[in-house]
C-alpha cells in the first residue's frame, strides 16, 4: 500500500496529536519517565481543566493508562511516542543547523545514520573566521589532545593532522582509521610514508581501507564528535567548517557511522 494512502487513511489522528500542544507535550514527557497530574501541569503549564480531557483521549486511543495515581505509556504508547520525539529531534537539529546542512553535501552521510540525525541536535557549528582563520583546526586538535581513544575517517590528509595523530599513537592512545584508496596512495609518500612504517609496528593502531569514495572527514572519540563535509557541490572539502558535540547521544551517533563504514574496509599493512 502507498504511503500517501496510508496517510489519508490515518491523517485525522496524525493530525489530532500533532495539532494539539497538550497531547504531544504530555506524550513526550511520560517517554521520559511516569509522571502525575501535578507533574503533567508543571510541564504543560496548563490547568488540570484543560489536560483531562487530552488525558481522556489518550487513553481512549490505548496510548496512556493511569496506575497508582500515575500516568505511564502503554506499550502502544511507547511506540508512537518515540516516532513523535524522533521528528522533533529531526526537525530540532535541521532547523538548529540549517545553514550548516543546506550549504554542504549531506548525501555523503549514509542513510541509515541520516536517519537518526536527531541525535546532533546538542552540537555546535565551528568555523574559521577572519580573527580566528585556525578556528577549526585548533577545535581538532584540542579533541585529540584530551581523547583516550580515536577513530576517524577521511577522504583527505594533512601533515598537521597527520603528526597530532602520530603524537597520540606513540602515546598509547589507540587509534583507527578509514581512509580512502587516494589517501592511501598518499600515506605511501613522503612526507608520510616514514612516520606510517613506525606507527604500524605499534598495536595500538589500525589502518583500514574502502574502495569507494568518502565524501566527509569525521572523527569521533570518548567525548566529542567532529564532523565535517564536503561543499554542496559534492568536489570540494570545506576545510573552514565542522560540526563539534560533546553529547553522548551524538558521540553513539559517530562511533554508529565509523562501524558502517568499517564493516566494509579492509585493514591495510603499509609497512
Amino acid at each position: 500500500m502507498d504511503i500517501l494512502d496510508i496517510y489519508e487513511d490515518v491523517q485525522k489522528d496524525v493530525q489530532a496529536i500533532y495539532r494539539s500542544r497538550l497531547q504531544a507535550q504530555m506524550l513526550l514527557s511520560l517517554y521520559e519517565d511516569n509522571n502525575t497530574l501535578a507533574r503533567l501541569r508543571e510541564v504543560t503549564g496548563s490547568t488540570s481543566q484543560a489536560l483531562l480531557p487530552k488525558i481522556r483521549i489518550l487513553e481512549s486511543k490505548k496510548l496512556i493508562e493511569s496506575v497508582e495515581h500515575e500516568y505511564r505509556l502503554t506499550p502502544l504508547g511507547k511506540i508512537v511516542a518515540s516516532k513523535i520525539a524522533d521528528s522533533v529531534m529531526t526537525m530540532g537539529t535541521v532547523l538548529e543547523h540549517k545553514e550548516f546542512w543546506q550549504s554542504h553535501y549531506m548525501e555523503a552521510i549514509p542513510q541509515p545514520l541520516l536517519e537518526s540525525i536527531g541525535s546532533l541536535y546538542n552540537s555546535e557549528i565551528i568555523s574559521d573566521t577572519n580573527v580566528e582563520i585556525f578556528n577549526v583546526y585548533h577545535h581538532f586538535l584540542d579533541m585529540i589532545k584530551k581523547a583516550c581513544h580515536i577513530y576517524g575517517i577521511t577522504a583527505i590528509m594533512s601533515s598537521g593532522h597527520a603528526d597530532i595523530l602520530g603524537d597520540r599513537i606513540q602515546e598509547g592512545i589507540p587509534v583507527k582509521l578509514i581512509v580512502t584508496k587516494s589517501v592511501v596512495e598518499e600515506l605511501r609518500q613522503q612526507p608520510y610514508i616514514e612516520e606510517i612504517h613506525q606507527l604500524q609496528k605499534l598495536p595500538n593502531f589500525q589502518v583500514f581501507m574502502v574502495d569507494n569514495d568518502i565524501n566527509l572527514g569525521f572523527t569521533v572519540t570518548d567525548k566529542c564528535l567532529s564532523l565535517g563535509l564536503y561543499k554542496s557541490d559534492g568536489v570540494t572539502y570545506d576545510t573552514t567548517t565542522d560540526l563539534f558535540s560533546y553529547d553522548e547521544t551524538a558521540i553513539k551517533w559517530g562511533e554508529k557511522m565509523f562501524e558502517y563504514y568499517v564493516q566494509d574496509a579492509v585493514e591495510l599493512d603499509l609497512i
